[in-house]
C-alpha cells in the first residue's frame, strides 16, 4: 500500500518517509492527531515481528520510582487482571522477546513474535499494563515489587522486602555498578541524571503510595509515549489496533518531562567515594579511578559515532594508546572505557581498575600528557583504520547477538528521538561512516579529543576506593534503625504492618482463578509447526584435514572456526592451555608487535581470536571433547590474508615479553572479579556441577574460580614464575597446534567454502606432523558444598545434581518441566514470596540438573524452596489450557530466530554433542505430547536430586557464615 504524507490512517497522521538502505526498510513517521503520540514504523521482510512503546521518565529521586512502575506495572491490569499477566505469557507464548527495561530517563516494554496471531496478543497485554494497570486498586504490588515492612508475627524483627529493594541492593554491591552510578551522579548535580533511577536501597523505603501512583498518572499517557512497529507487520491492522483499543481512549495532555541540559563547569569536580570490602580483604589495590568528560549532545551526530569509536581506539583495542600509556606507568591492572551515549548529554569514561587512592594525580597526569602527545603526533592511521572497518563489519553483518534487531534499531532511535532529534539519524548509519572515514586522511580524532577531553572542563575526577566492612556496618545501622523504628510504634501500627504483611503472603499464595487465567490470549497446538529445523552439516576431507559445512546465506561472510583437540594436553597443564588460549592474538610474533597485529586483524577480519571450549556429549555425562579455537569472521575476500594471519599467530607468536603477559593476566583477573560479582549465579551453578560432572570440572580449570586462583597464583610470584610458564606456553603452542588434531568448521555458502578450500593451506602448513598421544584426565565426584563469600550484600544460592547418575534418562517433557519450575514454583516460592530479584531451572540433555537463585536476600530459605519442590510437581494438577501454556512457552524456547552465524554455531554444537535431527525431533514430540501425569512423575527425580544434597552460594558473607553449618567449606573469594 501507498502511503502519503498528511494523510490520516487510523487516527495516524502520516509526518515522514524514507527508504532507508543500510537496514532494507522502509520508515515511515506517524503523529496520533488525538493524543499527540509519535510512532516509528520499518517496513521490511523481518519475520522477527517488534513492537515497543516506550515513555519519557525522568526521576526526581532515587526511590527508583520508574523502575518500580516497570516491574509493577505487568502485575494485573483491566483487560487481563491476573496476579502476572507477564510471566503467563512467558509461559505460553511464541514470543522471541519479552521485557521491559528502565534506563536513566525513559521505560520501555518491547515485545517480539514471529507469529501474527501472537504478536497482537502480547501487544494487547502490553498496551493494556502500560495505560491500565491494577497498580490503582491493589497496594499489594507495590509492596511486592518495590518495597514493604516486613513483619508476620509482633514479636518478628521488623525487616525491608522487596523485589526491586533486593535487585538494587545486589547492583549496588558491585564496585562498578557503584562507580557508573557515582559518574553520572558527579557531572549532573542539577538535573535527573544525579538520580538512580533504578533505586538507590537507601531512599527506596522512602517511596510512598501516593507517589507511585502519581508518577504513573503524569508519565504514562500517549502524549508522552514513543511507539515502534518493526519487520513485516500488517501496517494498517497495528495502527487500527492501537488507535481504537488504546489511544482513542484519551486526549493530548501537557507532559512536563523535559530533562534540562547540565550547566558546564569551570572546573574538574575532584570526587571521592568508598565501597564495601570483607574486614579479611586486603585494601591493596581495590581502588577505582575515572575521569569522565561530559560530551556534547546525543543527537549530534559526530559525538554519537565518532566518540564511540574513539572509545574503541583510545581504550579496546589491543594496544590502544591511551590504556597502554595508563598499564606501563602502572596506574592500574586493568584499564577500560565506556562511552553512554544513551542519554542527553552522553559521557566518556576513561577507567583505572586495581590501582591506589594516591595514584590520582599520576593518573590524571599521565592521561592528559599522553592525550596531548596523540593530538601533537596523531594517531596510528592503521588503529584508526582497523576500528572503523571493525564499527563498519559490525553494522553490515548487523548480528544483534539474541536480541530482536528490530529492538536494537529501536532503542539506536530512542538515543535521538526522546530528546527531540530525529529517529533515524543513528540508524542511518552510512553517512556517519564516509564521514568518519576522511578522518584517515585529516586530524579529526585528535581534534575531538582537544575539544571534548583536553579543552572540557565538564568533567569529573572520582576516586572510588574500599573500606573493610562497610557493608556490616549499613546493615547494623539499618537494623537499629528499623528496631527503634518498631520500638516507637503503637499496638495499632504494629497491627497493621503485621496485617498487612499477611494480606500480601495471602495474596502472593492464593493462585489466579481458572476464569482469571483465561483472560491471558493463548494460541492452540495447532498453531505450532510440528517439525524441526533442519541444521545439516556436511562433512569432507580436504588435504587430509576433515572440514565441517554449515550451508547458509551469510551476506558473503565466512564465520571460521580452526579447531585443535586438546586432549593431547597433560592434565596438570590444563590451566596453562587456557593461558595461551587468553595469551594468542595479543603478544607479539616474529612478523608483528601486539599493536600491529591487532591492526591486521582489525582491519582485514570482523575479529579474530583464540578460545578454549568444551563440548559435552549428550549420550554420555562422562564423555566431553575440549578444544582450543581460533575464530574468525570474514568477508570472503579477505579470507586469503586472514589465513596469513592467523598462521602467523600459530606459528610464531613469542612470548618473550613479560610485561605484556603480566598485562593480560592481570585484566584477565580483573574481568573474572567482575564477573563473580555480577553474575554469581553462573558462577554457582559452573561451581556446583564441577563436583560431579568431569566437564564442568574441566570448564572451572579453565574459565571458573579454579582458573582464577591459578591466575592470582602466578600474578601473586609473578618475578619467579616467569620461566616456567614461558617455557609452559612454547611447549603447549608446539603440542596443540598440530595437523593432526585439527577439524575446521565453516558457516557459509558454496563459494566462501570454495575460498577455505584454496587458502586454508597457509595455516595447514606451519602446523607440527608429529604424532600425538591423547590422556585421560581424572575426576572423582566431590560433594565440596562451598560458601564463596564476596562483600555483596545478595546471595546466589545454588543445588543440583545430575538426574542421569540417579537411573533417570532425558525426555523432551523435562524442558516443560523446567518451564514449569521456573515460572510457577520457583517463581512463586524464591521471587515473589522470598524477594529474590530472580531465579531458574537448568535441566540439559547430560542430565545436569540445578536449581538458582538471582540476587537473593535469603539463603536457607531458598535451599528449603529447592527441596520441596518435589511436593508441589507430586501435586501438581492444572486444566488442559494451563498445560497447552507451558508447553507453547516450552516452543518457544526451542524455536528462536536465528542469525547465519548463530544457526552455524548450533549446528555445530548438536553435531559435536552427537544430537542428530532425529532425537531433536523426538524431543519436540515429547514436548508436544507432555501432560499433567507426565510432569507429576518427575517428583521423584527431582527428590533424588535434591537428596544429592550438592550446594553451592556465591555472595554475602555475613550470611554465609551466620549459616555455615550448610556448607563444608567456607572460602574468602578475593582473599
Amino acid at each position: 500500500m501507498e502511503y502519503k504524507i498528511g494523510i490520516n490512517y487510523n487516527g495516524f497522521v502520516l509526518v515522514r518517509e524514507e527508504n532507508i538502505k543500510e537496514v532494507n526498510s522502509i520508515a515511515r513517521i506517524f503523529e496520533h492527531e488525538k493524543t499527540g503520540a509519535r510512532l516509528l514504523h520499518m517496513e521490511n521482510d523481518d519475520t522477527n515481528k517488534v513492537f515497543s512503546i516506550g515513555f519519557k521518565t525522568p526521576p526526581e529521586d532515587s526511590t527508583g520510582v520508574m523502575h518500580i512502575l516497570e516491574h509493577s506495572v505487568l502485575c494485573g491490569s483491566r483487560k487481563f487482571p491476573t496476579k502476572e499477566p507477564f510471566v503467563e505469557l512467558v509461559k505460553g507464548s511464541l514470543n522471541t522477546f519479552l521485557n521491559a527495561m528502565t534506563f536513566s530517563d525513559k521505560t520501555i516494554y518491547p515485545i517480539a513474535s514471529q507469529n501474527e496471531k501472537d504478536f497482537f496478543n502480547l501487544m494487547d497485554v502490553y498496551l493494556d499494563a502500560v495505560f491500565y494497570p491494577n497498580i490503582y486498586k491493589t497496594k499489594e504490588i507495590l509492596m511486592q515489587e518495590g518495597w514493604h515492612y516486613d513483619l508476620e508475627k509482633k514479636e518478628d524483627e521488623l525487616t525491608y522486602k522487596g523485589v526491586v529493594y533486593n535487585e538494587m541492593k545486589g547492583a549496588f554491591s558491585s564496585p562498578e555498578g557503584i562507580l557508573m552510578r557515582k559518574i553520572q551522579e558527579t557531572l549532573f548535580p542539577d538535573n535527573t541524571y544525579s538520580n538512580e533511577s533504578g533505586g538507590d536501597p537507601k531512599y527506596i523505603p522512602d517511596l510512598t503510595y501516593e507517589q507511585f501512583i502519581d508518577t504513573h498518572k503524569k508519565y504514562y499517557h500517549p502524549s508522552n509515549s514513543y511507539i515502534f512497529l518493526y519487520g513485516d507487520v500488517n501496517l494498517e491492522k497495528c495502527l487500527k489496533f492501537i488507535n481504537e483499543e488504546y489511544l482513542a481512549n484519551f486526549d493530548k495532555k501537557e507532559i512536563d518531562a523535559e530533562i534540562k541540559p547540565q550547566e558546564k563547569y569551570n572546573s574538574i569536580k575532584d570526587v571521592e567515594y568508598t565501597y564495601s570490602i570483607s574486614e579479611e580483604d586486603d585494601e591493596k589495590e581495590k581502588t577505582f579511578l575515572a575521569l569522565n568528560y561530559v560530551t556534547g549532545k546525543s543527537t549530534d551526530e559526530e559525538v554519537y559515532m565518532d566518540l564511540n569509536l574513539l572509545e574503541y581506539i583510545l581504550l579496546e583495542a589491543e594496544g590502544a594508546p591511551l590504556k597502554k600509556a595508563l598499564l606501563d606507568a602502572e596506574i592500574g591492572k586493568d584499564v577500560f572505557g565506556s562511552f553512554d551515549g544513551g542519554i542527553l548529554q552522553p559521557v566518556f569514561s576513561i577507567i583505572a581498575k586495581n590501582s591506589e587512592a594516591d595514584k590520582k594525580e599520576e593518573f590524571k597526569k599521565v592521561v592528559y600528557d599522553t592525550l596531548n602527545d596523540i593530538v601533537k603526533n596523531g594517531i596510528d592511521k592503521k588503529l584508526i583504520e582497523g576500528c572503523i572497518n571493525a564499527f563498519e563489519f559490525r553494522l553490515r553483518e548487523a548480528d544483534t547477538g539474541g536480541y530482536p534487531k528490530g529492538l536494537v534499531y529501536y532503542m539506536n532511535a530512542m538515543d535521538s528521538w526522546l530528546y527531540g532529534g530525529d529517529p533515524l539519524m543513528h540508524i542511518k548509519y552510512e553517512h556517519a561512516i564516509e564521514n568518519v572515514k576522511k578522518s584517515l586522511n585529516t586530524n579529526h580524532f585528535e581534534e575531538l579529543i582537544k575539544k571534548y577531553m583536553l579543552d572540557n572542563t565538564h568533567a569529573s575526577l572520582l576516586t572510588l576506593k574500599p573500606e573493610k566492612g562497610l557493608a556490616q556496618r549499613e546493615e547494623d545501622e539499618l537494623k537499629e534503625k528499623l528496631e527503634n523504628y518498631k520500638n516507637s510504634l503503637s499496638e495499632e501500627e504494629l497491627n497493621k504492618i503485621v496485617e498487612e504483611t499477611n494480606n500480601l503472603i495471602l495474596r502472593q499464595s492464593t493462585p489466579d482463578s481458572p476464569e482469571l487465567l483465561e483472560t491471558i490470549p493463548l494460541l492452540s497446538l495447532d498453531d505450532i509447526g510440528k517439525e524441526v529445523e533442519d541444521l545439516p552439516i556436511n562433512k569432507e576431507k580436504h588435504n587430509d584435514i576433515e572440514i565441517l559445512h554449515c550451508n547458509t546465506f551469510t551476506s558473503n561472510i565466512a564465520y571460521l572456526n580452526f579447531m585443535f583437540y586438546g586432549k593431547c594436553i597433560k592434565e596438570e597443564d590444563i590451566p596453562y592451555f587456557s593461558l595461551l588460549g587468553n595469551l594468542l592474538a595479543k603478544v607479539d610474533t616474529k612478523t608483528y608487535d601486539y599493536k600491529e597485529l591487532s591492526n591486521e586483524i582489525l582491519i582485514n577480519t570482523g575479529d579474530m581470536y583464540f578460545r578454549n571450549n568444551v563440548y559435552g556429549n549428550d549420550k554420555d555425562e562422562n564423555k566431553y571433547y575440549p578444544f582450543l579455537e581460533v575464530r574468525t569472521k570474514v568477508m570472503d575476500d579477505k579470507i586469503y590474508k586472514s589465513m596469513e594471519i592467523m598462521a602467523d599467530i600459530v606459528n610464531n607468536s613469542l612470548f618473550e615479553d613479560n610485561k605484556r603477559i603480566r598485562e593480560v593476566i592481570r585484566e584477565l583477573i580483573s574481568r573474572i572479579e567482575m564477573m563473580l560479582m555480577q553474575a554469581g549465579h553462573q558462577v554457582a551453578v559452573g561451581r556446583v556441577a564441577s563436583y560431579f560432572s568431569p566437564a564442568a570440572s574441566y570448564m572451572e580449570k579453565i574459565s571458573g574460580y579454579d582458573y582464577y586462583k591459578f591466575l592470582k597464583d602466578i600474578e601473586n610470584d609473578f618475578d619467579n614464575k616467569i620461566e616456567n610458564l614461558k617455557s609452559k606456553l612454547y611447549e603447549l603452542q608446539n603440542t596443540i597446534f598440530n595437523k593432526n588434531n585439527l577439524m575446521v568448521f565453516i558457516t557459509g555458502e558454496d563459494k566462501e567454502l570454495n575460498l577455505l578450500k584454496e587458502n586454508m593451506n597457509k595455516v595447514v602448513d606451519v602446523l607440527s606432523t608429529e604424532p600425538l598421544n591423547n590422556n585421560d584426565y581424572t575426576f572423582s565426584e566431590e560433594q565440596k558444598n562451598e560458601g564463596l563469600m564476596t562483600p555483596a550484600n545478595v546471595d546466589y544460592v545454588c543445588k543440583g545434581y545430575n538426574f542421569k547418575k540417579l537411573g533417570y534418562d532425558y525426555n523432551g517433557s523435562l524442558l516443560v518441566l523446567k518451564t514449569i519450575l521456573g515460572y510457577d514454583y520457583l517463581w512463586n516460592r524464591v521471587r515473589v514470596k522470598g524477594g529474590a530479584y530472580g531465579c531458574m531451572s537448568t535441566i540439559a540433555r547430560t542430565g545436569n540438573m540445578a536449581f538458582v537463585s538471582y540476587r537473593d536476600p535469603n539463603l536457607t530459605e531458598t535451599l528449603k524452596a529447592f527441596n520441596e519442590a518435589p511436593d508441589f510437581i507430586k501435586s501438581f494438577d492444572v486444566s488442559d489450557r494451563e498445560m497447552t501454556k507451558y508447553i507453547i512457552g516450552t516452543i518457544s524456547n526451542l524455536d528462536m530466530p536465528l542469525t547465519p552465524a548463530s544457526k552455524g554455531e548450533k549446528a555445530l554444537g548438536m553435531y559435536m554433542r552427537g544430537i542428530t535431527k532425529e532425537d531433536r525431533q523426538r524431543e519436540r514430540d515429547e514436548v508436544l505430547a507432555t501432560n499433567v501425569e507426565t510432569i507429576k512423575e518427575y517428583n521423584k527425580l527431582i527428590e533424588d536430586v535434591m537428596n544429592k544434597d550438592f550446594i553451592c552460594v556465591v555472595g554475602d558473607e555475613k550470611k554465609i557464615k551466620a549459616d555455615k553449618d550448610v556448607f563444608k567449606n567456607l572460602i574468602n573469594v578475593f582473599n
